[in-house]
């Protein structure tokens, strides 16, 4: 049996015989204070007296400092709560003294003299502590440092985050960031300083304050900023070569962590603005529902069970074929929204069965079907599977949502599959017109919803550039003149979730994706983000394009042509064109054989039912995938 440990008493070191060495030394020399102060007042002691008084307050001072832990403290990290104990202590003991000797008149001295003896006590005893500690931050701290191996540091905004910044930057570790200078639009601030660092001016004079200082480092110190004001902030930056921070945004900020900076990410970058939901629909749309979201591990179904699960669905059904990263959305739920009831079940949506059992013992009222593959070049060498997953998986999904009296179903679709030149994209539009087909069987309502490329998903050209420039280069792009259309994940799902709450039978929905981004000078910016120069410190190089990609993206939304406008300015509807539809479901039977397929039967399959689909001339040719 395990014995209950009994603390030990702690050793009485050297240093705690040096600091009772000082104190006593303090509390004689105060006594000595105040016999000379009243001998100049005509007052005399006996030395005898004397002596007894200073032995008892040497000896009751010393040892209620060493009760109430005075002897405890670690000097070199002092603090303002451990000052305040110590003057509690000086001070406190000493009007006890007062209160002590005055009736004994021992020492018949004036109430001010004793006072004055008191607050030379506190002073001293004080400021011997915060001396040591003024000290080590001295001697640590970025005043001592060598400023040529520092980084010149702008800071944008000089108001509490700023202040918080530079104490930041102040404390007693090795320094790395040296604040130069601060800007802020609030003509009042100009030409003061804040904690020692001078504001210049406005955000009007960046750039030429970058120059004048060498900045290395730009930090933005304000979490409120708007994304209008931020995105032109960072395209003057990104015209140097400087390593750019910032505080999160209010949105960021997780309570029980302190905030720390963040390095400015390619969203930052590309800020489309706010997106604009009719939250209350979109309560209703999914509250108290039990809901069934395909493809859960992924970029999107991930984020769509996280957006989900903040609606308080009743239950939420996860499924995927990848179990390790379904896994790990599973452990984050239900650390965040423990009292919703989650199942995860893994398995392929070309498992009729497997699907028709989970929708049989549960019923979902509504499915989010994003369970797809999606890589271009990767489906070009295996068709089968895009075949598979994303026609067939699609098909079962759909008409077990429509056998089990779903109310929505929704196909998370992809701009590819706009006049599509590859095989992901032929067979994520053959996908959309299967439900546009299954929807004459049920009264479910069928809806796809289209978008294009998405920050950060998994796959995507973000990561593999940050990896590259991590790794020292060099960054690869398929063609100088290579453009895409962007926007985040949470962004995209949002919109999905909105569109849901549109959705009528068979509607295929088109986002709006906003300006196109070249992504060479994507690349661009986000080296000179880390600080180093491209083609420099990180070479770009150029691999041509891959198989069945296209140089330039289909503009998914053509305002005045093709498309029908919704509540939300970024969804739009597109119209019901004729020329590619679906007569009967004889393209489900064909697909039983298709394991025995080769690319050329599977490529003249996708044609004969999407007529829109004409192959890449690069899908004929082998190139590199990065």
């Amino acid at each position: 049996m395990l014995k209950p440990s009994i603390p030990r008493l702690r050793k009485f070191n050297y240093k705690n015989i040096m600091w009772v060495g000082l104190d006593s030394l303090i509390i004689i020399s105060s006594y000595i204070l105040l016999v000379v102060f009243s001998y100049y007042l005509g007052i005399f002691y006996r030395l005898s007296t004397l002596q007894t008084v200073i032995s008892f307050a040497l000896g009751f001072q010393i040892l209620t400092y060493a009760i109430f832990g005075m002897y405890r403290m670690i000097i070199r990290y002092v603090s303002l709560e451990d000052m305040v104990i110590i003057s509690f202590l000086v001070l406190g003991s000493n009007v006890f003294l007062f209160l002590f000797f005055r009736p004994l008149r021992l020492l018949p001295f004036p109430s001010m003299i004793f006072l004055v003896v008191m607050i030379y006590q506190w002073v001293l005893t004080a400021a011997s502590r915060a001396s040591l500690r003024l000290y080590r931050i001295y001697r640590t701290s970025f005043l001592m440092a060598d400023k040529s191996k520092m980084l010149n540091t702008l800071i944008i905004g000089a108001g509490s985050g700023a202040e918080m910044i530079i104490k930041e930057l102040k404390k007693p570790i090795i320094p790395k960031s040296y604040p130069v200078a601060a800007l802020d639009d609030d003509v009042t601030k100009i030409d003061r300083t804040l904690l020692g660092v001078p504001i210049v001016g406005t955000t009007d004079i960046l750039l030429e304050t970058i120059d004048r200082y060498h900045i290395d480092e730009v930090i933005i110190a304000i979490t409120d900023v708007s994304y209008r004001k931020m995105k032109d902030w960072l395209d003057l930056v990104t015209q140097r070569n400087i390593i750019v921070r910032r505080l999160p945004a209010i949105s960021e900020i997780d309570s029980t962590q302190p905030i720390q900076l963040v390095d400015v990410k390619v969203e930052d970058l590309l800020n489309r603005g706010p997106v604009e939901l009719d939250l209350s629909s979109i309560g209703s749309f999914i509250q108290d529902k039990v809901i069934l979201v395909t493809g859960a591990g992924g970029s999107i179904g991930s984020e769509l069970c996280r957006q989900i699960a903040h609606y308080k669905p009743k239950v939420l059904i996860l499924f995927d074929i990848y179990e390790n990263s379904t896994y790990d959305i599973q452990l984050e739920l239900k650390r965040v929204y423990p009292k919703i009831e989650f199942h995860v079940y893994i398995g392929s949506v070309y498992n009729y069965d497997r699907l028709d059992n989970i929708f049989r013992l549960y019923q979902p009222s509504h499915v989010f079907h994003a369970a797809a593959y999606k890589h271009v070049p990767l489906m070009e060498d295996s068709a089968v599977e895009a075949l598979r997953t994303n026609v067939l998986g699609t098909y079962n999904v759909a008409v077990c949502a429509g056998k089990h009296k779903a109310k929505h179903f929704l196909l998370v679709s992809s701009d590819k599959a706009v006049r599509p030149t590859n095989v992901m994209g032929a067979t994520k539009r053959l996908a959309e017109l299967i439900i546009k087909k299954v929807q004459e069987d049920y009264e479910t309502i069928f809806s796809a919803v289209r978008f294009g490329n998405v920050l950060n998903s998994n796959g995507s050209v973000v990561p593999l550039f940050r990896r590259q420039i991590e790794q020292g280069g060099p960054v690869t792009v398929t063609h100088p003149d290579i453009t895409r259309y962007f926007m985040t994940i949470p962004e995209a799902v949002s919109l999905i979730l909105q569109a849901g709450v549109y959705a009528k039978e068979a509607d295929i929905f088109v986002l709006d994706m906003g300006q196109p981004v070249k992504i060479r000078e994507l690349a661009e910016k986000m080296i000179r983000l880390s600080g180093l120069k491209p083609y420099e410190d990180i070479d770009i190089r150029y691999i041509g394009l891959r198989p069945g990609e296209k140089l330039y993206e289909e503009l998914l939304v053509d305002k005045n042509d093709g498309v029908v406008k919704t509540a939300n300015e970024k969804i739009f509807i597109e119209q019901n064109h004729k020329t590619e539809l679906l007569s009967d479901f004889t393209v489900i039977e064909q697909l039983s054989t298709c394991d025995r397929w080769d690319e050329t039967a599977i490529k003249e399959f996708l044609m004969h039912y999407v007529l829109s689909y004409k192959p890449n001339p690069m899908a004929e040719t082998d190139s590199m995938v990065v």
